[in-house]
C-alpha cells in the first residue's frame, strides 16, 4: 500500500456525504449542469453513495441506484481536478463493485461520454443488444424546475 492509498479512505455513510461538494461538482458537469441542490439531495437520499475522502475533506463520489437485488446504475462518478490521475476512481470502483449488497446482481449499467477505459476494467461493455433499450432523455429539465 502506498502512502497516497494511506491518505484517503472510501465511505458509504450517508452522514459523511458533502452535499456542497457532490452539488459543486454536479452542476458543472455536462450531465447535470445547473441540477439543484434539492435534486442532488434527493438523489443521494434514494442511492447508496460512495465518497472518497482525504482526511474529513470530499475529494470524490459515485452513486449506485439499485434494489440491491438485480440491477445496479452507476451514475455520478467524479473525482475533484486536484486529486484525479492517482487511481481514485478506480479505487473507488473497486469499493463499489466490492460492496456487500451489490453482489450477484443480473444487470449493472451506467452512461458515460469520455470514460468507457475506466468502466471496461471493471466489467462494463457496450450495449449488446441497444435496440432492446429505450429511454426518455429531458436535458433541460433541471433550467425548468431549478
Amino acid at each position: 500500500m502506498s502512502d497516497t492509498d494511506l491518505d484517503y479512505s472510501v465511505s458509504t455513510d450517508p452522514a459523511r456525504m458533502q452535499v456542497d461538494v457532490i452539488h459543486g461538482y454536479l452542476t458543472h458537469s455536462y450531465w447535470a449542469s445547473g441540477i439543484t441542490v434539492d435534486i442532488v439531495q434527493r438523489a443521494i437520499n434514494g442511492s447508496l453513495c460512495f465518497g472518497m475522502f482525504k482526511g474529513a475533506a470530499q475529494v470524490a463520489f459515485a452513486r449506485v441506484v439499485t434494489d440491491r437485488t438485480t440491477f445496479a446504475y452507476v451514475a455520478d462518478v467524479f473525482v475533484l481536478e486536484p486529486h484525479r490521475g492517482l487511481g481514485l476512481s478506480k479505487r473507488l470502483m473497486t469499493a463499489i463493485k466490492a460492496h456487500p449488497d451489490l453482489q450477484g446482481l443480473r444487470r449493472w449499467m451506467l452512461a458515460t461520454r469520455d470514460a468507457h477505459s475506466l468502466y471496461e476494467q471493471f466489467g462494463f461493455s457496450r450495449i449488446a443488444n441497444p435496440e432492446r433499450l429505450m429511454e426518455i432523455v429531458d436535458p433541460e429539465v433541471y433550467k425548468r424546475t431549478g
